[in-house]
């Protein structure tokens, strides 16, 4: 069945899982959020599932719960890899632990300090590896957990609440996969900004 899921398609996903929807959800938002697998849709899955809810039959409240709940459980699994093992699984050379992946989430995390678990939670790939970068950095744990709650919160809340309001708009409904594209690549663009600045700034020291 798994290998039937269009993975990085938020609405495919959905119909595919038809009645697991809502396990579903909180499986890929758990792995997204903290087992270092930074592709899987997030954003894009919570406003799809919310426009979606009624035709899937979940209870919108039930779906910010699950994926609240999995997105703490994902980055406490994120920041004890962190702690335990460390730099150790990134490699410059590898196709998913990329050191740049963590460098770019280390650069977040010193910039923001524990409001990065809030903040990152909104960009795409760095909410993966800010979690891990805050146990490699040794952030304390009760701190860890605060922000861990309030980001995993505030994200599931604000993401279906979109698709709820967007929901309400009858041309979306209608095209909810050009909708997706546009969530993409507005979930995308500061991570290319940021490379962007980052090339310029080698490019300008040489």
């Amino acid at each position: 069945m798994l290998a039937s899921i269009p993975l990085l398609d938020p609405s495919g996903i959905l119909t595919s899982l038809g009645s697991w929807a809502l396990l579903g959800i909180g499986v890929l938002v758990f792995i997204e959020s903290g087992v270092l697998f930074p592709f899987l849709p997030g954003d894009s899955l919570l406003i799809t599932a919310a426009i979606l809810a009624p035709q899937l039959g979940i209870q919108i409240w039930s779906m910010v719960v699950v994926a609240a709940i999995a997105a703490f459980l994902g980055d406490q699994v994120g920041y004890w890899l962190g702690k335990r093992l460390g730099r150790g699984l990134f490699k410059p050379d590898a196709r998913v632990l990329k050191s740049a992946h963590l460098h770019r989430a280390e650069a977040f995390f010193a910039r923001y300090g524990g409001a990065s678990l809030v903040l990152g939670r909104f960009v795409p790939v760095v909410r993966t590896y800010v979690p891990l970068a805050a146990g490699v950095a040794g952030l304390r744990y009760r701190r860890f957990l605060a922000w861990n709650a309030l980001g995993g919160g505030l994200w599931s809340a604000l993401m279906v609440a979109l698709g709820v309001l967007l929901g309400g708009i009858p041309f979306v409904t209608t095209n909810i996969d050009v909708l997706m594209v546009l969530v993409v690549v507005i979930s995308v663009a500061p991570i290319a900004l940021s490379a962007l600045r980052a090339r310029r700034k080698v490019a300008a020291e040489r």
